[in-house]
């Protein structure tokens, strides 16, 4: 008996040590990383089944910039700003009589106009998300099923004259479903309203600016971004595409962190924490077949592929005017906003910044994404980003 648990033993080291090699050989493409720069943020948090990414990334970067400046974590109410937001965007179309979105979607300056103009309060000083309506998280299926057609109704209204009720009514919906926004409330025995507790935060709302790069405005001058969600139309300044990844490295290396809104809706960008700006046809190349074949595979199949060859994918070589052709052909689109706090680079030397996602803690890396220059070079719709972060060559072009 003693033998044969021997030779049991034996043959389970060895399939053990059979599966770790396969397992090796299957993974030996994965990127392993070595941090560059990491600049502090807060937690990971999750905006579940709510189009709020705009308000979770940017809540984030401002909890970021006050850590830097106050060493002081904050948990800042995401419900809040998505009250005053939509309150807002929802009188805004009512004003063009329904010739404008409304959506759940935003940008980042819907979070510093309403840290300007409303101020802010902690998390817990209104209802946990989704606990309204008894669930764990956000889920704004019926919220917005609720809320889109009455904006409409009104905005479509067929009245020579309406009141302001309507606005009462939309009140209601939103604290039904997100919380009555406190006039008042107590954080760590003292007693603010949401103006008092921004102030009291250390930063200076004045500081921060939006960065875009492309070439159907002048460079150095600033302008609206052509999207739907960037409804209130604040200007971005622009500059040329490799002054923009400038800035981004200088942030991220002298201690800042970037509120980034742009596109993942590509090949490349992974539900396991990855993101690479793909070259199709010398990916395609490697795999021995042509490009007709990769644009007839599944969105699966194609993630298999870019998986399996992992930190060797090939990347495309972004330009200027690829970025233009790309903004104008739709194929550029404003999907996601993320949170942008470092830099590390693979075993092959090649670089990526970390980025902080709103998923809850998914993928490999519980909620990071490690997306290379690249990727960010072609992919960038624009960014929010403290203006004493961005070079001083570059600020002095700018008129900051």
């Amino acid at each position: 008996m003693r033998k044969v648990m021997t030779l049991a033993l034996l043959a389970l080291f060895a399939l053990g040590a059979q599966a770790e090699e396969k397992k090796d050989s299957v993974n030996k493409n994965k990127p392993v990383f070595t941090v560059v720069k990491e600049n502090p943020i807060t937690r990971i948090k999750d905006q579940n089944r709510s189009g709020t990414c705009w308000d979770y990334s940017t809540l984030s970067f401002f909890e970021a910039e006050i850590l830097k400046k106050t060493g002081k974590k904050y948990n800042l109410c995401e419900a809040f700003v998505a009250n005053k937001t939509y309150m807002e965007r929802a009188i805004q179309v009512v004003r063009y009589h329904g010739d404008c979105q409304f959506a759940q979607g935003g940008s980042a300056e819907d979070v510093l106009s309403t840290l300007k103009n409303h101020g802010i309060c902690p998390l817990e000083a209104m209802p946990f998300p989704g606990s309204l309506y008894g669930d764990s998280l956000n889920n704004f299926n019926e919220f917005f099923g609720v809320l889109e057609p009455y904006v409409a109704a009104i905005a479509k209204s067929t009245a020579k004259k309406i009141s302001n009720q309507w606005k009462v009514g939309l009140q209601g919906i939103l604290d039904a479903y997100l919380g009555k926004c406190p006039e008042k409330f107590t954080y760590e025995g003292k007693e603010y309203t949401p103006k008092t507790f921004m102030a009291s935060l250390g930063i200076n709302l004045d500081d921060y600016v939006s960065i875009t790069s492309y070439t159907h405005h002048p460079f150095y001058t600033g302008f609206a971004v052509e999207v739907q969600d960037n409804w209130r139309f604040p200007l971005s300044y622009n500059v040329p595409m490799d002054e923009m990844m400038q800035i981004i490295d200088n942030a991220v290396m002298n201690g800042y962190t970037i509120a980034w809104g742009g596109d993942v809706s590509e090949d490349g960008f992974t539900r396991s924490g990855l993101a690479y700006a793909i070259d199709s046809k010398a990916t395609q190349s490697l795999r021995g077949s042509d490009m007709a074949k990769w644009l007839k595979l599944t969105t699966t199949k194609k993630r298999d592929i870019i998986d399996s060859l992992g930190c060797n994918v090939p990347e495309i070589i972004p330009t200027q005017e690829m970025r233009q052709e790309h903004f104008d052909n739709w194929e550029l689109t404003d999907d996601h906003g993320m949170h942008i706090f470092g830099i590390a680079k693979d075993q092959n030397g090649k670089e990526y910044y970390m980025v902080q996602n709103s998923w809850g803690e998914t993928g490999d890396y519980k909620g990071i994404w490690y997306m290379t220059k690249t990727y960010i070079a072609a992919n960038t719709m624009d960014f929010l980003v403290n203006k004493n972060a961005i070079p001083k060559d570059i600020r002095k072009k700018l008129g900051l």
